[in-house]
């Protein structure tokens, strides 16, 4: 109980931070959404380019983990899993304060669940972020990325809202880890650690889980 008190505790503060405390939005923010859904980044920092790409991929990683965590859960994942496509850790944190310990699964996977469950999703989904993450790195000027931070709303609580989805994946990795029959953690609990990467690599190589009758 008090764990799920916890991630609600966590949800009230960082909504409030984000939408009181955080930066004032620029007037040019939604012309910036514009551009990079457009795929138009030409004068657009690429650590911004990578990270908005990034926030789409996150919860694609998350839908991998509650398209199994989700199964007997008294609350539907998939609905928490689609809203976090659009506000990320503010549509999970919810699930993490309503979810039940779910070390088991039951039953038969649906073609959703088969997919996600699916070793070359996860594959798919690795080579997408590996992709934004070099041509961030390799790209991208750091100073303005830090003033724009400092400045910008959309740019600052997506930043927090990456950092708050990175915290938020290891928090479901023994139960995943248990469905599967994955009895050594060890190394698993370590790279979960690692923002992103972590859970990537985890998806790579992590055991099917076994359908039942």
């Amino acid at each position: 109980m008090s764990e799920k008190l916890g991630f609600w505790l966590v949800w009230i503060l960082f909504s409030v931070y984000a939408f009181i405390f955080a930066p004032p939005d620029r007037p040019e923010t939604f012309t910036l959404i514009q551009k990079l859904i457009a795929g138009d980044w030409q004068s657009t920092n690429a650590y911004i380019v990578a990270l908005f790409n990034l926030m789409g991929v996150f919860p694609l990683v998350f839908a991998c983990m509650l398209a199994t965590d989700g199964r007997g859960q008294k609350v539907p994942a998939w609905l928490f899993a689609t809203l976090s496509f659009a506000v990320g850790a503010f549509a999970l944190l919810p699930y993490f304060g309503l979810r039940e310990p779910n070390p088991t699964f039951t039953g038969k996977k649906g073609w959703g669940t088969k997919i996600l469950d699916s070793r070359l999703t996860a594959i798919a989904i690795s080579a997408i972020a590996l992709y934004f993450l070099v041509y961030g790195f390799y790209s991208g000027n750091w100073a303005d990325f830090i003033q724009q931070w400092q400045t910008s709303r959309f740019i600052h609580v997506m930043s927090l809202d990456f950092c708050m989805l990175s915290l938020l994946f290891p928090w479901l990795l023994s139960d995943d880890m248990e469905r599967r029959g994955m009895t050594d953690d060890r190394f698993f609990t370590f790279i979960a650690l690692v923002p992103l990467v972590g859970a990537l690599i985890y998806l790579c190589l992590r055991s099917p889980v076994v359908e039942t009758e």
